[in-house]
């Protein structure tokens, strides 16, 4: 998500002598931090936050860069269980299946989740109570 560990793959496979380095994603860019319970990086941490595919490309060094489509993995997962109409996939899309998610939210959220706010956090400070404000 942060792009680090695809650059070093990258650069290792560069090493071992790869002339082109072609990187392949399951899933399409995470773009989004998830709001329900997962800890991972704030957007701004995340390397496809705000960039194009060919930027996150020229990031992490790689020749090409294809990410599933999410159309694609929408249609996979109703494959396997075609009940299910609604899928969260706000990790990618940035649409949160509550509704209550905004910009203010986000910002208080990555406040809190920031390496630097979790540096801060083990060294006497605070966070964010994003329930309070």
């Amino acid at each position: 998500m942060r792009g680090t560990t695809c650059r070093e793959i990258i650069q290792m496979a560069r090493d071992a002598g790869a002339n082109k380095v072609y990187f392949a994603s399951a899933a399409p860019a995470v773009k989004f931090p998830n709001v329900y319970g997962i800890d991972m990086p704030a957007k701004d941490e995340l390397i496809a936050h705000g960039r194009t595919d060919q930027e996150v490309c020229d990031l992490i060094g790689a020749d090409a860069l294809i990410y599933q489509k999410l159309e694609d993995l929408i249609s996979a997962a109703r494959e396997g269980n075609p009940d299910i109409q609604q899928f969260d996939c706000s990790v990618f899309n940035g649409e949160y299946v509550t509704g209550d998610i905004d910009d203010a939210y986000l910002d208080k959220l990555q406040a809190s989740r920031s390496d630097s706010a979790k540096k801060q956090s083990r060294h006497g400070s605070t966070m964010v109570d994003l329930a309070n404000g």
